[in-house]
């Protein structure tokens, strides 16, 4: 029997360094699956500059957990064999595990060189404001605690391109390019060029680097045996390098490997030219919708809810979006903080969980909540997810023809039993839509089974019903079948 797919993001920026995590992951692997959760996708796995580091400041992508380096064995999350004996959970229950590949930067060297650099204007990275000078930089990564173990390559300032730190004087926020060093012209045109990001600026262009990384990559899926990859910061590596990358990782065994690729950009036009540009070798986070969920929450009846997907990539490309409401990025305090609203929150989930279009990433801190910043979790977000899992199949019809309560149906399918389901969501003062399920079910009863409207709805002769929800709110209406197994038995 076919199912839905649904990712779920299985971490969040404030989690405990407590190196507990990776059992709590194994522990939990069951009741996923149970739930409809199809594939997880884990934090970096990799030393960071500490103990406390997430797994964005990269330093050493050998050790998992291995080595002593950087004031600890562990990483924030556990040792290495916690991490693989998470993910053998993870597969036991049927759940693929999808790797955060981190490949931009690196930080924390092990030691200072002395490079010679010029400062480019941090706005326009094309035009240079400052000559030639003597900065020291943290270039250095030998990995003394890993003694070549694994991979005997260092890195020093002939595979990086810049950095933005200058130990010598203290300073900070400089661009400063190493000379003989080019940004890529291939990146997103944010700030003439946004190869730079942070750190020490990985040199994509280096035969030495793309060699390295192949290998690398080869020996993280064999060693892991992960199932697919999140690629972050894409859009500040240079666009053809995954693309080459992606293409020789499949032609050397693993043929299936599936990638999604984080280019943080609500410009779809410049999310269709990477993926035109990489020839569709990965998905990419639907970054526009999440901004529309953000707005809408903000906007309460001041919004369209019939554009809600306009300039989405799920609506201009379906094949290549991976939907979210929100992720760590977007949480409270962090560096692109667009949190959406609670009251929205579970409108946003049905929007992505309960369609056809996308393959939906439901954020680990609204199932479970986040005490550290006093948010709750999202209301029936579980029973969202079991409805994607069981109900939502078969043809898909909208009616999005008013500007604050909008709808679909799904109609079902012979391979899902009891499937099909109405959908009513409101920003507004409440009220329903007239909506057509399908003669085969004339005469049934829905309800909804979110338990905001009590009342059922009885499908006419010619199948169709009046399916209603309160204001700000959304109601999934579903046969008494599937409301028994989701209500009655839960």
């Amino acid at each position: 029997m076919s199912k839905n797919k649904t990712m779920m993001q299985y971490f969040e920026w404030y989690l405990p360094n407590d190196g507990l995590w990776w059992k709590r992951c194994a522990a939990k692997a069951e009741n996923l699956a149970a739930l409809g959760i199809t594939g997880v996708w884990l934090p970096p796995a990799y030393k960071g500059t500490s103990q406390e580091d997430v797994g964005y400041g990269v330093y050493d992508m050998y050790d998992l957990g291995e080595f002593d380096q950087k004031g600890t064995i562990r990483t924030k999350y556990g040792t290495k064999e916690e991490y693989l004996e998470a993910i053998r959970a993870f597969h036991a229950a049927n759940i693929r595990v999808y790797a955060d590949i981190v490949l931009n930067h690196r930080m924390g060297g092990d030691s200072l060189e002395d490079i010679t650099a010029v400062t480019d204007d941090p706005d326009n990275r094309w035009k240079q404001i400052g000559g030639a000078q003597r900065i020291q930089a943290w270039s250095r990564f030998t990995f003394p605690g890993r003694k070549g173990k694994y991979s005997r390559f260092t890195w020093d300032h002939r595979h990086f391109s810049g950095t933005d730190w200058d130990e010598s004087s203290q300073e900070m926020g400089n661009i400063y390019r190493f000379l003989g060093k080019h940004w890529q012209p291939e990146t997103d045109p944010e700030n003439g060029t946004f190869d730079y990001l942070m750190g020490m600026n990985v040199d994509m262009s280096n035969p030495q680097v793309v060699e390295e990384t192949r290998k690398w990559l080869k020996w993280y899926l064999k060693e892991t045996g992960v199932d697919g990859l999140r690629l972050d910061a894409v859009k500040h590596i240079s666009f053809p390098f995954y693309r080459d990358l992606l293409q020789e990782i499949r032609n050397s065994g693993y043929p299936d490997l599936p990638a999604v690729g984080e280019y943080w950009s609500s410009d779809l036009d410049r999310l269709l030219y990477y993926l035109d540009t990489v020839e569709n070798q990965m998905s990419l986070f639907d970054v526009g919708l999440h901004y529309n969920f953000f707005h809408a929450s903000e906007s309460g009846a001041d919004y369209d809810l019939r554009t809600v997907f306009d300039g989405t990539l799920v609506q201009a490309r379906p094949g290549n979006a991976v939907t979210f409401v929100d992720n760590h990025d977007t949480q409270y305090g962090q560096s692109l903080q667009s949190f959406i609203s609670d009251w929205f929150k579970p409108l946003a989930y049905a929007l992505i969980l309960l369609r056809q279009e996308g393959t939906p990433c439901v954020f680990y801190s609204d199932y479970y909540g986040n005490p550290v910043k006093n948010r709750p979790l999202v209301p029936n977000l579980g029973k969202l997810i079991k409805l994607r899992r069981s109900y939502a199949y078969g043809e898909q019809e909208d009616c999005f023809d008013d500007p604050h309560t909008v709808g679909w149906v799904r109609r079902g399918d012979d391979e899902h039993p009891d499937s099909g389901l109405a959908v009513v969501l409101s920003n507004g003062e409440g009220g329903s839509r007239r909506m057509r399920m399908g003669e085969r079910f004339a005469g049934e009863e829905f309800y909804d089974v979110l338990g905001n409207c009590p009342e059922p709805v009885t499908v006419d002769e010619d199948g169709y019903g009046e399916f209603r929800t309160e204001g700000g709110n959304v109601a999934v209406w579903v046969r008494s079948a599937a409301f028994e197994d989701l209500v009655v038995n839960e």
